[in-house]
Parts: structure tokens; sequence; C-alpha cells
């Protein structure tokens, strides 16, 4: 939706580079659109990084790689981004945990802010300007981080947790079993902790959206309010934030959208 505010021409590159990283996380995983419970294999992400790798050289690979190709043509990508997110999907392929919270930044950073990276060089930002693209990387980190909170439960089904170690044996969550009942009270107040650095890295990335022209400001602004909703719904829902999928509804989505166009126009 947040898309849609773009002008056409970063709409469809955005839509290039998200259909390339949407390809990548089902094809590593078995899934499809992100449905279906799949698990990543050393072979899926070496198949994969392999055909970006050729695409990202101006080979012609089809599909969503010919898409890649065509963006980098046109949009001045640095080649260690791409290579930062398949990264990511490596991590997951090697039942990757996070010790710390330390580990849980580095795993956003690969799977997400490297990914709003290079959503700020599609939206015009100079590949060079290290300080918006520091900004860009916090907002994908926040956006992952509310992801985190909220699909504790679909990620164990998946036989994955993100959930820092030393935080569950600090609070005293269950790292078998996270979603213990008996232990909830434990989970809301560790989750806590992740929405609340949610919620840093939000207010972090505020400059970087500064920079950006208008209609980006605007498409932006109204993606870190849309996913900011789901991090603070899941904290404010405590322990039920896990009995059913945690959404914005549309029309909350349409009033964010709203609100971020009166912010989009301000200077500054």
């Amino acid at each position: 939706m947040a898309s849609r505010l773009f002008d056409r021409r970063t709409r469809e590159r955005a839509w290039l580079l998200y259909a390339w990283c949407r390809h990548c996380d089902d094809e590593c995983d078995g899934q499809t659109l992100g449905f279906a419970t799949g698990f990543a294999t050393r072979a899926r992400i070496d198949r994969i990084r392999k055909r970006t790798l050729a695409a990202a050289a101006g080979e012609i690979r089809g599909g969503v790689f010919d898409g890649l190709a065509c963006l980098l043509r046109e949009c001045p990508i640095p080649r260690r981004l791409i290579v930062d997110h398949l990264d990511g999907f490596s991590l997951d392929a090697e039942g990757w945990r996070p010790a710390d919270q330390a580990g849980l930044l580095r795993y956003c950073y690969h799977v997400a802010g490297a990914v709003g990276c290079m959503m700020a060089v599609v939206m015009g930002v100079d590949p060079e300007d290290c300080e918006t693209l520091h900004r860009a990387s916090d907002l994908g980190i926040a956006f992952q981080l509310s992801n985190i909170a909220r699909d504790v439960r679909d990620d164990h089904v998946m036989g994955r947790c993100y959930l820092p170690r030393d935080w569950m044996e600090e609070l005293g969550v269950d790292p078998a079993d996270p979603l213990d009942p008996e232990r909830r009270h434990a989970l809301v107040a560790l989750v806590r902790r992740i929405t609340d650095l949610a919620a840093a890295y939000e207010r972090s990335a505020a400059p970087g959206i500064a920079a950006l022209p208008m209609r980006a400001r605007w498409a932006v602004l109204s993606a870190r309010g849309i996913y900011g909703g789901i991090g603070r719904k899941v904290a404010s829902l405590g322990g039920a934030a896990w009995d059913r999928r945690v959404i914005v509804p549309r029309s909350r989505k349409l009033a964010i959208m709203t609100a971020s166009l009166a912010r989009a126009v301000r200077p500054g």
C-alpha cells in the first residue's frame, strides 16, 4: 500500500526490488509468497546466490533476476548490499540463533536493514551518502524487530527462534517452548524489550526520512507508521499477542497514510 505513494518510476523500481527479495525468501524456504512451512537449505541459497550475482553482472537469467538486472542498470545499488541481504538467508540455512542483542541486530540488518539501504538508493539517495543509508538501515531493522515480536509463534512452528538466548535465560523463557502458558509473562517481558528496541530504531531513522523527496517521505512515513503499529499492538496485547496474527486494519492504514502526508509536506 505504501509503495503506491511513490511516483511511478520509483514505485516500479521498488516492485522490481521487492519481487527479487520475495522470490529469494520463498525459494530458500520452499514457500509461495511467504506461505506454507518450509526450511532454508544450503543448496537453495547457493542457487539463489549464483543467479543473483549473474544478474548483477548483466546476464539474462529469467524472471525476477532479469528484473533485478534491469533495476541495477538504472540504479547504482552497491553490490555489497545485495550480498549482505543474501547472507541473511544463509544464517537461516545454518539454523543460526542470536546469542545476544548484537546477534539479533546483526540478523535484522541482513534480512531487512540491507533492504532499507537498497530502497534508499532506489528513492534517489546517493550510495556514497553513508549517513542517510545508516538511517535507512535503522528503519529496516525496526521493521524486522516488529516482525520478530509478532511472529514468535509462527517462527516456533518453523523451528526458528530469533529471541536472544541471554534474554531468555535472564527472564526465564524456555527456548524449547517460548509460548509455554506457565511462562507467558516472561515472554511478554522479553518481547517488550524487542518492541522498545524497534521504537528506538524508528526514532533513529527520522533524519534519513527527512532527506528524501516528498513523495518518498510520504511513502516511508506511512510504512514506518504501519510497521510501528504492529509492534505497538503486540506490546499492548501482552500475553494475548500470539493468540492470532496481529495486523493493522485497512482503515487504520489509511489514517496513518493521511497523517503521514501532513508530516511529509512540512520541511524538515
